[in-house]
């Protein structure tokens, strides 16, 4: 890969990290019907990420290249605060760890990449805390696993209309993705659910 390759997947890496630094307050609480309340909060985040991609995608040429990591922060937001209200509807007493958040943002897309925020507990894996190394190299792998995404979301660019309805579809099978992953993580018992840690 080109220089210019490493200097998009570091963009990458160092939006990813601060997107997961800074977790989204929510409004939603514990809900005695927490699935289907994930899945309303699913609906609509999936809707808004549709909107916000294919909006951003409708530049076409040159310019469109432009609109690519606008496009990519735009849908994370909105998939950062749908994972935040659905930790909240399971009754998750902390909002989601940067671990927690980098695991559901990206576990679909870049698996080996998250792996060292796995723990094996008995039967299943938790989502344990990471040291600022570990969670800098999880986003650079990402970052450079997503970098292939770019080159191709960048030629859909050339294809106006087409190619924007083609990211907003993506970014709404994505978005689901990600409520799915969020679902499975916190509806775990809650001591299962690492606690956020307390600002030093």
């Amino acid at each position: 890969m080109g220089e210019g390759s490493f200097s998009v997947s570091d963009k990458l890496a160092d939006a990813i990290l601060n997107l997961v630094a800074q977790v989204s307050p929510t409004r939603e609480e514990a809900s005695d019907a927490p699935r289907a309340a994930a899945g309303r909060v699913m609906r609509v985040a999936s809707t808004k990420a549709a909107l916000a991609a294919g909006g951003l995608a409708l530049p076409t040429g040159p310019a469109g290249w432009l609109t690519i990591l606008p496009e990519l922060l735009a849908v994370w937001r909105i998939q950062a605060q749908m994972v935040s209200d659905i930790a909240a509807l399971y009754g998750a007493r902390h909002a989601p760890t940067r671990e927690q958040m980098l695991y559901c943002l990206f576990r679909h897309a870049a698996a080996q990449a998250v792996r060292d925020v796995l723990a094996r507990a008995t039967d299943r894996w938790l989502v344990q805390e990471a040291s600022g190394a570990v969670l800098r190299r999880a986003a650079q792998a990402i970052g450079l696993k997503l970098t292939q995404k770019v080159a191709r979301r960048g030629a859909s660019r050339w294809v106006p209309l087409v190619g924007a309805a083609g990211v907003g579809v993506y970014a709404w099978l994505d978005t689901r993705q990600v409520a799915r992953t969020a679902i499975a993580l916190f509806q775990a018992p809650a001591e299962d659910i690492p606690a956020a840690r307390q600002p030093s």
